[in-house]
């Protein structure tokens, strides 16, 4: 089958591979129909290359047909439509039925000390082989998958994977009182879905910040008071508090992680560091790893005294400085976490009608063939031509 590999730093490549087969008697094999580049795929194009080899299949965002099942599957036949979630847990541990599906003790990957295993995401979660490709692997066939109607185009169901659960625990974790004030750092697909849904769910005002124009732009339509990052030098908290009583939002998303500006030392660490050879790189990712924390740090200046930060950005570093004293004084709650796919999607599915209140149709700004994956992946890299979201088509 064709599929993209990862070959190195800012070089990834459509290759054969072979084709996956049933390994366990609870797999299935799904032929993709439609899968995604997911802004947390750039850290392997850029930074974790140290947890990858060349010819790794990538991805994470993926749906299709079921065309092969093992003899212990029960639930799914041939011809199936599945949307497969990111995170790969059982559903019956005590982990999953906590609702916490991306620690799954099933499959946990205890050499790297990490929760549940991914696909298409490095060793230190599982290097399982990823859906940017024309055929996956997935694994607890009865559990896993989710089964989505006939009908509707692959657009109404392709973000089950990722986007819809990751935005969807983003706002739950955020606390949102009702008709309260949301601030979301970062209009990327998570904090564009974020936005939507809060104000679904009967937000009073969300600030969207970004500083790429297209971004702005798309949550200005859908009813977001937008800052532009670049009009604010270091003021951007009062910005927030003028619209908020002077009190900043009920509320923070940080949907940026590792990547945000304005730290040029850990951007030009976490460069160095991707360029080294892995038996030095790891240990000190491991040991020494620092991130931007640019926009984590933002989210504590923008949140009202007693409310709380969500982070849904991936941050990776092992020795981050957190400013405790302005954490404590302002009596913030943070959660974060990787999405728990499998715990919310039977709350996300009854949005996912004709009237379609989140705008899941149309919600990608750019669909490609698999074959043009690696452009696109240079693209999404570079933030050009309005690129948001991207869907590959095998």
């Amino acid at each position: 089958m064709r599929a993209l590999t990862w070959q190195g730093r800012e070089d990834v490549r459509v290759e054969t591979v072979p084709d996956p087969s049933i390994e366990d008697p609870t797999d299935i094999v799904v032929k993709v129909t439609t899968t995604g580049i997911c802004g947390s795929d750039l850290h392997l194009y850029t930074v974790l290359g140290a947890y990858l080899d060349p010819g790794d299949v990538l991805g994470h965002e993926a749906m299709g047909t079921v065309v092969e099942t093992g003899p212990e599957v029960r639930t799914l036949s041939p011809g199936d439509r599945v949307v497969v979630p990111f995170n790969i847990s059982c559903g019956s541990c005590f982990m999953c039925d906590q609702g916490l599906h991306s620690q799954c003790e099933t499959t946990q990957v205890h050499a790297h000390g990490k929760g549940a295993a991914l696909f298409g995401y490095t060793k230190l979660y599982g290097q399982v082989p990823g859906g940017q490709a024309e055929y996956l692997r997935v694994p607890f066939g009865d559990t896993l998958p989710v089964k989505v109607p006939e009908g509707p185009p692959d657009e109404r169901f392709v973000y089950l994977s990722d986007v819809l659960p990751t935005a969807w625990q983003a706002v739950e974790y955020a606390d949102l009182p009702p008709g309260g004030s949301l601030t979301v750092l970062g209009l990327g697909p998570i904090g564009q879905m974020a936005a939507r849904i809060a104000l679904h769910r009967g937000a009073r005002l969300v600030i969207g910040v970004d500083l790429v124009d297209a971004r702005l732009a798309r949550a200005r339509t859908d009813g977001v008071h937008t800052l532009d990052l670049r009009q604010y030098d270091g003021a951007l908290g009062d910005a927030v508090r003028d619209l908020t009583a002077g009190r900043g939002t009920d509320s923070v998303i940080d949907a940026v992680g590792m990547e945000a500006h304005g730290s040029t030392s850990a951007s030009l660490a976490q460069k160095m560091t991707a360029r080294l050879p892995d038996s030095l790189a790891r240990p000190l990712m491991e040991r020494a790893g620092i991130d931007s924390l640019t926009a984590l740090h933002t989210g504590i200046d923008l949140v009202r005294r007693g409310g709380t930060l969500s982070v849904s950005g991936v941050y990776g570093g092992a020795v981050d400085p957190m400013p405790l004293l302005t954490m404590f004084d302002k009596q913030i709650q943070i959660r974060m976490g990787q999405a728990n796919v499998r715990a919310w999607t039977d709350d996300i599915l009854p949005l996912l009608t004709d009237d379609d209140p989140l705008g899941v149709e149309g919600f990608a700004t750019h669909t490609v063939p698999l074959a043009q994956a690696p452009e696109a992946y240079a693209r999404f890299q570079a933030k050009d031509d309005g690129m948001i979201k991207t869907l590959l088509v095998p």
